[in-house]
């Protein structure tokens, strides 16, 4: 969500009208980990979201959008790419050569790949569309792999690494994925479990593969204002742009879900509600 202040609170300091801003996706998280509380605040869950004209939000809530960016590309930031910060660059940040593997080429997954290679980072990226893996090619992923022709993928990603493993994975699969996930991340490595789009499957050894490997999985709730502030610091360093798929008008909301359902996207899909 991205938008313009038309209306301020007598008390609110710090912001004036016309100020470009986007929300935290949880209004109330503003640094530190979630809470139940925080996570009470999430727009769109389980209050209600941002596809509306005008919005009322708290002031303390508010980012600055980065100035290079259109209202459209800001839009993208508070959850994707907040959920993608937190998951590389949150507690337990990566460092430059380090090795990344992003499942998909969904929002955040993209997201995860931009960022990775702002910070210096090698990133492997699965898909099972050679044309959405050559735009992630663009972005600058080092490896990709087709899982549709490459079942056994978390073997290439070993080959790739020699053997040793990635120290970071973007998880948006869940069950379906993850027991390849821990297969392919390094001793000691990262885990953040951010989605269940693959579907289920056999996850009994699960903790086992956990703990011989003394891997970290964390699950991802998007991230804090602190965090939002961060990753806006790193964007503007970088200049980096958000990769919008399509751009749907108000009126055209239903079909926008529509096109998000059917996993034809790469990045961010964006439904515009002003028409100025």
């Amino acid at each position: 969500m991205a938008g313009e202040i038309i209306a301020l609170g007598e008390e609110v300091k710090g912001w004036k009208v016309g100020d470009r801003v986007c929300s935290n996706f949880a209004t109330d998280h503003i640094y530190g980990d979630p809470t139940e509380e925080s996570k009470a605040t999430g727009l769109g869950a389980p209050i209600d979201g941002v596809l509306t004209e005008y919005k009322v939000l708290p002031a303390h809530a508010l980012v600055r959008i980065p100035e290079h960016l259109s209202y459209e590309e800001a839009s993208t930031l508070p959850c994707a790419a907040l959920t993608a910060y937190n998951a590389l660059l949150g507690p337990n940040p990566l460092k430059g050569g380090d090795t990344v593997l992003v499942q998909g080429t969904g929002g955040v997954s993209i997201f995860g790949l931009q960022l990775a290679v702002a910070s210096g980072a090698t990133v492997i990226a699965t898909s099972s569309s050679d044309e959405k893996l050559a735009v992630a090619k663009k972005l600058g992923a080092a490896y990709t792999i087709n899982y549709k022709k490459t079942p056994n993928w978390d073997e290439e990603v070993l080959k790739i690494t020699n053997g040793r493993g990635v120290d970071y994975v973007i998880e948006v699969g869940g069950p379906g994925t993850i027991m390849k996930s821990l297969n392919c991340v390094r001793y000691g490595g990262t885990v953040s479990v951010i989605g269940f789009v693959a579907g289920q499957a056999d996850v009994s050894q699960l903790p086992v593969q956990v703990i011989s490997k003394a891997i970290l999985v964390r699950g991802i709730l998007i991230g804090s204002r602190a965090q939002f502030e961060d990753m806006n610091r790193l964007i503007s360093a970088v200049r980096l742009r958000p990769v919008i798929d399509r751009v749907f008008t108000f009126e055209e909301a239903r079909k926008a879900y529509e096109y998000q359902e059917s996993q034809q996207h790469v990045g961010k899909v964006v439904i515009k509600v002003s028409r100025d």
